[in-house]
């Protein structure tokens, strides 16, 4: 790792204007950790459309399907608290690095497997390591965020991350699906990915961040409190743990998009385009809020910000429930989208603000893992509930569940509610270590 400041794409001594829209962007080294993250997510994002299409294609089996997020999943839970650890101690860059090598010879091994019709069982073991390498690659990437930009900028730079994100959440399954139907199979974007993730780290090479103020290795105790310190730090800032929370049961009741494939046939009776426009509506309001977001300046009043978002998210849930015309519905997912790009943004800078730059590993590994499980247990309590209430009031309920949940978080941490920017002097995060 290379220990220097980043360079500023432009000239002058000064800080970038304070209100800056594409602050971030001038700083070289970010719009390369940028990119980076950006082709891998869309590689990604390429990647799961292929599986899941030539897993259904040569077993026809749903079960198999619930496979690969197993796959992956598993090794993520294993792994969150040693990769958080890992990512503290050793260069940020080089474990980001070695994961997208990792992340390409998985893609390799996938493509021999399709070219070959191998088992299925060596298929999962591939999707394995991938889970595997995006432990380490998730929190290595957000955290060395504050090692290429300053930290007047992090919320800008969130906003850029959130906004490429889900622009690759958009374009990922598309030309994925596209090239599938192109070449007549799944090989070929597998190829194609595992070059993508290789190209990645050849350009991760010419990334040079800002050395680090904290303890590295040679100072900090190998010990198994120092492994959980990431999870004992959110159980103490209680900000940071009541946005968690905010997240995690929004995400637990509001997970209309699960049930979207019998919204499209049996309510709104749209058929397969249709639901394929309603798939791609949430990601289209939260790519269209995060760049609004890096337009804007940062949240003067981020806490009240943070609680209305996650209430119009629930409202938006309930409408989209009731509603029986397409375009309304497209709308409440919409609008799904962009508030739960608040949610992500305002969350996403408080785990760089206010953890200490020698924990943010651990507890952006920590994030991740509640936020993805999240996903998966959300998934499965909203087909629980359409299996036994049907999926109106399934979605109707969730929606009502996640401003309840609102309010009892509201009343639970005031703090929230008292939270004003989210970048507040960091010497409050670090009273709290």
């Amino acid at each position: 790792m290379t220990n220097t400041r980043p360079v500023p794409l432009t000239t002058g001594s000064g800080e970038p204007p304070a209100h800056d829209s594409y602050a971030a962007l001038r700083f070289r080294n970010f719009c390369i950790l940028l990119s980076g993250a950006f082709v891998a997510a869309f590689a990604q994002q390429m990647l799961t459309v292929a599986i899941g299409w030539e897993l259904f294609e040569r077993t026809n089996s749903a079960l198999v399907l619930g496979g690969v997020g197993l796959a992956q999943i598993i090794p993520i839970i294993v792994l969150f608290l040693p990769s958080g650890y890992i990512v503290d101690l050793y260069s940020r860059k080089t474990i980001f690095l070695v994961s997208l090598t990792f992340l390409g010879l998985a893609s390799l091994g996938l493509a021999a497997l399709s070219a070959l019709h191998g088992s299925l069982w060596l298929i999962y073991a591939c999707l394995a390591v991938m889970g595997a390498a995006q432990s380490f690659s998730g929190p290595a990437s957000a955290v060395l965020v504050s090692q290429v930009v300053p930290e007047h900028l992090f919320e800008n730079a969130t906003a850029w991350r959130t906004s490429s994100g889900h622009l690759a959440s958009v374009l990922g399954p598309a030309s994925g699906g596209f090239l599938i139907a192109l070449f007549n199979g799944a090989t070929f974007v597998y190829v194609l990915s595992a070059a993508a993730f290789i190209i990645i780290s050849l350009l991760m090479l010419t990334l040079r961040v800002r050395s680090r103020d904290q303890p590295q290795k040679g100072t900090q105790a190998r010990s198994l409190k120092t492994v959980v310190e990431g999870l004992q730090f959110l159980g103490r800032t209680q900000v940071m743990l009541a946005a968690m929370t905010l997240d995690l049961f929004a995400v637990l009741f509001g997970g209309a998009t699960t049930l979207l494939p019998i919204f499209a046939s049996d309510i709104l009776h749209v058929g397969a385009i249709g639901l394929g426009w309603l798939q791609a509506a949430d990601s289209v309001g939260a790519v269209g809020m995060a760049l609004f977001l890096a337009h804007r300046p940062p949240f003067r009043h981020a806490g009240q910000t943070l609680l209305l978002a996650i209430i119009g998210f629930g409202l938006a849930t309930i409408v989209f429930g009731l509603s029986h015309w397409f375009w309304l519905s497209f709308l409440m997912l919409f609008v799904l989208g962009g508030l739960d790009n608040i949610n992500m943004l305002i969350r996403g800078t408080l785990t760089l603000v206010r953890t200490p730059d020698h924990m943010r590993g651990r507890v952006s590994a920590a994030t991740s893992l509640f936020v993805g499980t999240s996903n998966q247990l959300g998934g499965f309590e909203s087909g629980l509930a359409a299996q036994l209430l049907g999926p109106i009031p399934a979605v109707v309920f969730g929606g009502v569940g996640t401003i309840a949940v609102v309010a009892t978080v509201a009343l639970i941490w005031p703090e929230l509610r008292r939270m004003r920017t989210i970048r507040e002097s960091s010497a409050s995060a670090q009273m709290t270590t």
